[in-house]
């Protein structure tokens, strides 16, 4: 029954794995689609058929349930479903968060998601409101890791157990929370209680929170984010190593008559078209959506195809090593998603660590990417080069008579040995006419070179337009020349 955890290819800190709980095993990064067995708007089976390995339901909802309290336990949560993948109940915390309380203890809420046959089971962790104060997010960490050993001591450690990490808005807390679910050996670590920073666009903060997280979450552990379920924010979480999401937004979006897309979101009764290639939109045209009697099956319908085909989209990017490109284009989309791609591009020397030696391309997108990882990479290991005691960048990429060594210079990268030019980043980059942000990072790898390698003297030609950028970047420790 013990929950494993596979990584494969990987891109940034995102990677594609594998997770298995009993026989069960699933691709990552996955889409969890949330199911309440009142409300099913899209059937369990019909979830199979488009293609859904794994879908997550509440226990507390079942337990309280008149018509499935007890039935649940006679059949088992799969045959009820009429579901034959991976099944995860949450415990019932989100009820507490809303409510202020909840009819189960942490005994019996894991009690109850063994005898219905959940695959993964959560402890009734206390979801942090990102309001509340350092002394109420330090309390209600201390009950959950209370709650965590609880499970462990009571279950063992070959149950399914996910070990939620909180700690509110508060970093430390949260690599705090990370490290303690990590020794606990939890290999399934939910981010909880970041619902609310989505909803307000506080993806500054989120990236944050997500960031302190995975600081000291194993590398070894499946990182579900609780409650992510718009598809505009995928590829930013999968960036930092999220691995599962979680989403009830399809049907919720539905019911409100909105239609997703990975750009935003759309009021159905403002559209004139349906810009989208599944078979809802294929067959309806926006009129004929907006007026037809199971209108919000087909939106929770549309709405599923679309965030699946973002996940699927999610996996290609990290098999092809293309995700930053998927990011910066997925974070254009919002001025405060914007603001949390630019709050991750200020994580890049913990991002590096992760991110792949070599990839397809690097595409420049604009002044974000100046500070990808690809960029701080290449500019350190330009410590590694030889040199001689005269060197030469020659931006114009012209060679020169007198020198020990001569470099050329491509932004926003730096100076790089011709024997570079066909291998990755150099060769595989493609960027527009230069500008000043490129040309002014390509001026600080001028600088680590020079700064690595004291006994060169460095000269620099081809810059005379960039000469003031090039004066305010490295004109101390190196010279410009015609």
């Amino acid at each position: 029954m013990a929950i494993t955890f596979e990584s494969l290819d990987s891109d940034i800190a995102g990677r594609t794995g594998k997770l298995g709980a009993g026989k069960k095993m699933i691709r990552t990064p996955a889409l969890l689609p949330v199911i309440n067995p009142h409300l099913m708007l899209v059937t369990p089976k019909e979830l199979r058929a488009m293609g859904v390995e794994a879908l997550i339901t509440n226990a507390y909802i079942f337990s309280q349930s008149r018509q499935y309290s007890e039935r649940v336990k006679e059949e088992g949560l799969h045959r009820l479903l009429d579901f034959d993948g991976l099944i995860m109940t949450d415990s019932g915390s989100f009820q507490l968060s809303v409510y202020g309380e909840v009819s189960f203890t942490n005994e019996e809420t894991l009690s109850y998601q063994r005898a219905i046959g959940s695959d993964i089971w959560v402890p009734l962790d206390l979801p942090t409101s990102p309001d509340a104060d350092r002394i109420t997010a330090e309390r209600e960490l201390a009950i959950t890791m209370e709650r965590l050993r609880e499970a462990k001591e009571l279950f063992g450690n070959d149950a399914p157990l996910a070990g939620p990490v909180q700690g509110g808005i508060f970093p430390d807390l949260r690599e705090q929370a990370g490290k303690a679910v990590g020794d606990l050996g939890f290999a399934f670590c939910p981010i909880g209680a970041v619902v609310p920073l989505m909803e307000a666009y506080r993806y500054r903060d989120l990236v944050d929170v997500i960031m302190a997280a995975k600081r000291t979450i194993p590398r070894s552990a499946c990182v579900h984010l609780f409650g992510a379920g718009h598809p505009t924010m995928f590829a930013l979480a999968a960036a930092m190593g999220c691995d599962l999401f979680d989403s009830a937004a399809y049907a919720l979006y539905a019911k409100e008559g909105r239609y997703l897309t990975t750009h935003g979101s759309f009021k159905i009764d403002e559209l004139t078209d349906l810009p989208c290639a599944c078979s809802v939109c294929r067959s309806h045209t926006a009129e004929e959506l907006r007026t037809a009697k199971d209108r919000t099956r087909l939106l929770a319908l549309h709405n599923l195809a679309v965030t699946l085909a973002e996940i699927a989209r999610i996996r290609q990017a990290i098999a092809d090593g293309t995700l930053w490109e998927l990011v910066d284009d997925r974070c254009r989309n919002h001025p405060q998603l914007l603001a949390g791609y630019r709050e991750l591009l200020g994580h890049n020397t913990e991002l590096e660590a992760f991110d792949r030696a070599s990839k397809r391309r690097f595409f420049y997108r604009g002044d974000e990417s100046c500070a990808r990882t690809e960029v701080l990479r290449y500019q350190r290991q330009l410590a590694r080069l030889r040199l001689g005691k005269n060197v030469l960048v020659a931006c114009d990429s012209g060679h020169r008579e007198g020198y020990d060594d001569v470099l050329f210079f491509k932004p926003p990268f730096g100076p790089y040995p011709p024997g570079l030019k066909e291998t990755f980043p150099i060769g595989p980059t493609e960027i527009p006419p230069w500008d000043s942000a490129m040309v002014r990072q390509g001026c600080r790898g001028i600088r680590v070179l020079a700064e690595s390698h004291k006994w060169s003297r460095i000269s620099v030609s081809g810059l005379a337009r960039w000469q003031e950028i090039f004066c305010d970047e490295a004109g101390d420790v190196a010279e410009l020349v015609e």
